[in-house]
């Protein structure tokens, strides 16, 4: 089985969790461990790692890259989830948790699980594939007006009107059923092609993959979420791929930081400000020219890094 095992800001994420070798450490998004290597490599024998991910493959090459290491759990399951998972395992807190939320190299090449624009396959796009919603049911049953609205928001295409017409047009006569079909509806409805922004249906997918795996509007509360279940000095560490990511985990962030918003003429704090932590890097890390150079999907990523208190 095939899988990339190329990870987005590997050494910073592994400097970033400050790993305790009798820790406990969650990585929300395993995928095809790369991370999660490194992370059980600088644990001792009484450490732990839980290895959360909804895709059953990416599961399956987890468990067949770490299965020299005992101290490793792998959960079937949604990093939302992720209070419910550590219940479940009878495990209160943690000492770190890492969420990687791009897409695998692996589900994107593999044709059939229909994510990518560059290879021919039935509209699908779920990263969990026990779940219903598939790509083909969005493009072919969502309003044009919805349909609009996702390809701005999650995709920031400037067509998005025009290609949702498009779509909504070409679907009275016959159902949209592959990506081919898909790719070449929406590059006749555009106006004009910039080449320098990449290829022409690379911001709708990416918006109909949000919206088939919900991928933005949990996030703010998974975030909250994740720091409720870490110790005191835990870590987050959370890589984003997009504005509107990057921006739930940002707001979390502040919000957790808990400054007063008293005015200042007040003696004292009446609204109950409490930090939960502190932001360790107060801007993003972002990945090398380097690293860029040798995987073209990290450019866009953003490393934010939390510590519990």
């Amino acid at each position: 089985m095939e899988f990339n095992h190329k990870s987005v800001l590997l050494n910073e994420c592994i400097e970033g969790l400050n790993i305790k070798p009798d820790g406990i450490y969650v990585d929300g998004t395993i995928g095809g461990a790369g991370h999660s290597l490194e992370i059980v490599k600088r644990l001792s024998k009484n450490g732990m790692l839980i290895g959360i991910d909804r895709d059953t493959t990416a599961l399956e090459v987890a468990k067949e890259r770490l299965s020299t290491y005992s101290n490793v759990k792998l959960v079937h399951g949604n990093h939302d989830n992720i209070k419910e998972i550590l219940t479940q395992l009878e495990i209160p807190k943690v000492d770190g948790i890492l969420l990687d939320l791009g897409v695998s190299s692996y589900q994107i090449d593999t044709a059939k699980r229909g994510f990518s624009y560059m290879l021919e396959s039935e509209l699908d796009m779920r990263m969990d594939q026990t779940q219903e919603k598939t790509a083909k049911e969005v493009v072919n049953t969502y309003q044009e007006q919805e349909l609009a609205r996702i390809f701005y928001e999650y995709g920031e295409e400037k067509f998005s009107r025009q290609i949702a017409k498009a779509i909504c047009e070409y679907r009275k006569s016959k159902v949209i059923e592959t990506t081919t079909e898909l790719v070449d509806i929406i590059t006749k409805a555009m106006p004009h092609i910039d080449k320098k922004a990449g290829h022409p249906a690379k911001r709708t997918f990416q918006a109909i993959r949000i919206e088939v795996n919900d991928e933005i509007e949990p996030l703010y509360q998974t975030v909250e979420n994740s720091m409720d279940c870490l110790k005191s000095q835990g870590r987050l560490c959370i890589i984003t791929f997009h504005s509107l990511e990057d921006r739930a985990v940002k707001n979390a962030y502040t919000k957790a930081l808990g400054k007063c918003t008293c005015p200042k003429e007040l003696p004292y704090c009446v609204c109950g400000a409490n930090p939960k932590g502190k932001i360790v890097n107060k801007k993003p890390i972002i990945t090398s020219i380097q690293e860029q150079e040798e995987n073209s999907r990290a450019k866009s990523a953003k490393l934010r890094i939390w510590e519990q208190i």
